[in-house]
């Protein structure tokens, strides 16, 4: 399918068929009143034309901020933004208020949820989002370092350097994206978000207690595993981000970009949290 961008321009789009029609008449026939003048204008508009396009094959090459596509600064600046938003967001909460984490991991998977489905993307609601998965971040953390001094640095720590890795094996091509990779990524994404959420249901109506089918060796194997799947999960949205960057989008879709990293990142930072807490044998 064409770029509309491209389909819809008077310079790159099919050109259109202008200009007069050439009097008509035999040999022999006179032309017609005028016909000199016409001719002379028509020849003029073509030298006028000429010089037109001369200037335009001169000019700099148009850049993507200037046809507003979608460039990765674009991504980077509004994913730093969005995460400098979840920061203080997180860092009001842990000193304010902690308890608040339900309602921001509520108003997170609502938001999320929304913004996942939207057409366009919205930067009020993925602003919101930020703002929301700080606040369960910010209590969640809390919570979690009250049992476990420097935990949260360790896992922002481990996010950080799986974030750079992910980056480094892409970008190095030791890690390619295939459709057999995307195929295996969302099969072991659905089975392990089928798990997690029978354990939570086992936890939470007290069959199982602590960690629940997560606690021992097991749970360190299946934190492992999941670390691993939102480390795979990133380098597909860098993928994304590529394919997105090449087929020159519309650069308003740097929003969607940016929220797709917040909510891999958010994953993996929890993900880590976790995984930190079984080896630690905390309960």
């Amino acid at each position: 399918m064409s770029n509309p961008v491209f389909s819809n321009s008077d310079v790159f789009g099919e050109p259109r068929r202008t200009g007069a029609r050439r009097p008509s008449g035999g040999v022999g026939t006179a032309p017609a009143p005028g016909y000199g003048q016409a001719q002379h204008g028509q020849y003029g508009a073509q030298a006028a034309d000429a010089a037109a396009l001369e200037n335009m094959y001169n000019a700099p090459s148009a850049t993507t901020a200037d046809t507003k596509r979608l460039t990765y600064d674009d991504v980077i600046v509004k994913t730093g933004g969005l995460l400098a938003v979840l920061v203080v967001a997180a860092a009001a909460t842990w000193y304010v208020a902690p308890g608040l984490w339900p309602v921001g991991m509520i108003a997170g998977l609502v938001l999320g949820l929304v913004n996942a489905f939207k057409k366009n993307p919205s930067p009020v609601l993925i602003s919101l989002y930020a703002v929301a998965q700080g606040i369960f971040l910010g209590g969640i953390s809390a919570m979690f370092e009250s049992v476990s001094n420097g935990i949260v640095l360790q896992a922002v720590l481990a996010t950080v350097s799986t974030f750079a890795a992910a980056l480094w094996l892409y970008k190095s091509g030791r890690v390619r994206v295939t459709p057999k990779f995307t195929r295996w990524l969302l099969i072991a994404m659905v089975g392990y978000l089928v798990f997690s959420l029978v354990n939570v249901v086992l936890v939470w109506t007290g069959v199982l207690g602590g960690w629940g089918m997560r606690g021992g060796t097991i749970g360190i194997l299946i934190g492992l595993f999941a670390v691993g799947l939102a480390a795979a999960s990133l380098i597909v949205d860098f993928d994304s981000i590529k394919r997105g960057v090449e087929q020159g989008v519309p650069a308003k879709f740097a929003w969607a970009a940016a929220f797709g990293l917040l909510v891999t990142l958010v994953w993996l930072y929890l993900e880590f949290l976790r995984l930190l807490a079984i080896l630690r044998g905390d309960n």
